[in-house]
């Protein structure tokens, strides 16, 4: 399986956590492919479909229709036989026994290490970043975060509505792993009162109780804080903030929701033209290769060098998170 120009059968398979946006990836390398003389297999439940040989033919068709539903038509699983050698070579044979001699593996970065692994055997493969976590780090964007931070947004107003009426403390858990980026958007996009990030939070619950009692002397009315998944324990904290404060206080966990709904617009088009960039890429020959977005233009890394990349919160953005949730009073 050397790396060739002459592709003539490429898979496709969403690996990991759904995200809003994967059809539209998949529907554009679909259409790309075959509008380019390859013939399109779709790899069913990721990885774990390649081993047990889930895999079907794809025509335009197939993907009409598509672009608008949230998910991953494809279907997704974790895959654990995938991280040991033996099943890394029995996803290899099922690619050369169904002729596949290119794969676009849509998902996070779980998945471009199963990527990076059959990159490493011989499979021409390339990564397209798909997680609404935004965790991957040679991307500014991935697939399904504006999705993703747009719901949990719209779903914290709603909870600020009643949390005002009630007078009371409303923290609200978002998803994203160990990631912060959920909670650091929504924490600006919501006004968030206090936002609690894995990669900075210090633990110092005194300092978020004092919060809430200067705010409420102050006049405020309700408060707001944002707890990243990577945190977590939300139930737990609100009892103890309600028992330290006097101040009634819930927890709400968004969890699963915000990986469902239809794709924002930028969702439907950075996915469409990743898609079929990621395609573009296996028919030009190239190999070991994850799609990214960077200073406004598509571009593409080599997969060893993107995944050794390190992400950070942005400090500034932190900072302007933290100074817009003080309540100036003259």
């Amino acid at each position: 399986m050397a790396t060739t120009s002459k592709v003539k059968t490429i898979g496709v398979l969403t690996s990991g956590g759904d995200a809003p946006g994967m059809n539209a990836a998949i529907r554009a390398a679909v259409r790309r492919g075959l509008g380019q003389g390859v013939q399109m297999k779709g790899i069913l439940k990721g990885y774990d479909g390649l081993m047990n040989e889930e895999i079907i033919d794809l025509s335009a068709k197939d993907v009409s229709d598509t672009i608008e539903r949230g998910g991953t038509i494809l279907y997704t699983a974790r895959c654990a036989e995938m991280r040991t050698e033996e099943g890394q070579k029995k996803a290899v044979e099922t690619c050369r026994k169904f002729g596949i001699d290119g794969l676009v593996v849509i998902g996070g970065d779980g998945s471009f290490a199963g990527a990076q692994k059959l990159a490493s055997l011989g499979v021409n493969t390339v990564g397209v970043p798909g997680t609404i976590d935004l965790d991957i780090a040679c991307t500014e964007y991935t697939i399904g975060f504006d999705t993703a931070v747009n719901t949990a947004m719209e779903a914290i107003d709603k909870v600020r509505d009643t949390s005002t009426s009630h007078e009371r403390c409303s923290i609200i858990e978002v998803m994203g792993r160990n990631a912060g980026y959920i909670a650091l958007w929504c924490g600006i996009a919501n006004g968030a009162e206090d936002i609690l990030l894995p990669e900075k939070y210090d633990y110092d619950e005194q300092k978020i109780i004092n919060n809430i009692i200067e705010n409420r002397k102050r006049g405020k009315k309700h408060h707001i804080i944002i707890n990243a998944e990577g945190i977590g324990h939300s139930q737990a904290m609100a009892k103890r903030i309600e028992a330290a404060t006097g101040i009634e206080t819930r927890a709400t966990i968004l969890g699963h929701m915000q990986r469902g709904g239809s794709p924002t617009c930028k969702d439907r088009v950075y996915a469409s033209i990743m898609g079929a960039y990621a395609v573009d890429l296996l028919i030009a020959g190239k190999n070991k290769r994850i799609v990214g977005y960077k200073n406004g233009e598509y571009v593409d890394f080599d997969i060893n060098e993107a995944l050794a990349m390190q992400k950070t919160i942005p400090e500034y953005q932190f900072e302007i998170a933290k100074a817009l949730s003080y309540n100036y009073v003259k």
